[in-house]
């Protein structure tokens, strides 16, 4: 197992990060967490007085920062992004500035430093809208978005910057669902079970459309294993990172059977018709490594979280919402 201890990870009172990092320090390692905490202050309120943990409210586009803060530093895991399509495309120049070009002095800064190990955080939609039944890692990028776009680049960005004792693993998650105290609602099953929970009714857009899903504990999970695989079975490598794929119309479905047979499900005809099926063998082949959290266990996290009063405002809190809170607070 790799001798890493003192982990970076930037984006770390996100979505996925406010899973992840309280997990990295009951494992043992020392975290630092670079953020801005657009979402809120209180994301890591569970673990802000631990001892292994330094958070730190700052700019990825700091690059004198970077250069302080990085030395020391074994593995970086980088969450960090303007994280879909309409939030990027609200500014797109600010979507650059921090998906793409803060990318390359962050990569350059972590292998100067010393880190044996950088993470990336990519994305099944770098493939764009495929024929094929089932999506894997060899087929060609086809991004259709700017978003899509500049994670395409970043791998490639790292790819080329991989040298002997600087390990670089790309992983390329499904969408992720279930609850998180950094929570979003913009995602296809937690907006569904919000919907469900509150309105007693779910509106699908389309509903053909496959949607290719992972657990927030299991995404989570998947980053802890990327600290502990031995360099040679992961170094340069790329790996879908999913589980569940289904159409909208089954995970509505699914959202009912849980949450309540009284609930209605109403379809309406949509234009957004992007349908992939991701594969996930390669990673469980390769690594061993399998989701072990259905959308269903999702949609019941979600639920008792509404249920003990954890979600308040689901329906209009900004926080809950990419593209909202960006409006709101006009990033530059």
């Amino acid at each position: 197992m790799p001798d890493l201890k003192s982990i970076l990870v930037t984006g770390g009172a996100g979505y996925v990060g406010a899973v992840l990092v309280p997990k990295l320090l009951d494992i043992g390692y020392h975290v630092k967490v670079l953020d801005l905490y657009m979402y809120g202050e209180d994301a890591l309120a569970s673990v802000k007085k631990h001892p292994n943990l330094i958070q730190i409210k700052s700019d990825l586009r700091d690059q004198d920062l970077l250069a302080r803060e990085i030395p020391g530093t074994d593995a970086v895991i980088h969450l960090a992004c303007i994280s879909n399509d309409p939030s990027f495309e609200l500014n797109p120049e600010l979507g650059k500035s921090i998906n793409y070009d803060a990318f390359i002095p962050l990569v350059d800064i972590a292998q100067k430093s010393g880190a044996k190990r950088f993470i990336y955080a990519s994305s099944s939609s770098v493939y764009g809208i495929k024929e094929e039944k089932n999506v894997t890692e060899e087929l060609a990028l086809l991004p259709l978005t700017d978003y899509s776009k500049y994670k395409a680049m970043c791998e490639k960005v790292l790819l080329e910057k991989r040298t002997p004792g600087f390990v670089t693993l790309i992983l390329r998650p499904s969408t992720v669902c279930g609850y998180s105290p950094r929570l979003r609602l913009d995602l296809t099953v937690n907006i569904l079970t919000n919907h469900a929970v509150n309105n007693r009714k779910i509106t699908v857009f389309g509903g053909q459309q496959m949607r290719p899903n992972i657990h927030i504990e299991d995404m989570a999970q998947a980053y802890i294993k990327s600290l502990e695989w031995p360099d040679e079975k992961i170094d340069g490598k790329i790996f879908n990172v999913g589980f569940d794929n289904f159409t909208v119309k089954e995970i509505a479905n699914k959202v009912r059977a849980v949450v309540g047979d009284n609930i209605e499900i109403v379809t309406t005809p949509s234009d957004d018709n992007r349908s992939y099926h991701v594969s996930s063998v390669k990673i469980k082949k390769e690594l061993g490594f399998e989701a072990q959290h259905s959308i269903e266990d999702a949609v019941r996290d979600l639920v008792a979280a509404f249920q003990a009063g954890m979600i308040p405002n689901s329906m209009t809190d900004s926080r809950y919402y990419n593209i909202k809170t960006m409006q709101k607070i006009k990033l530059k």
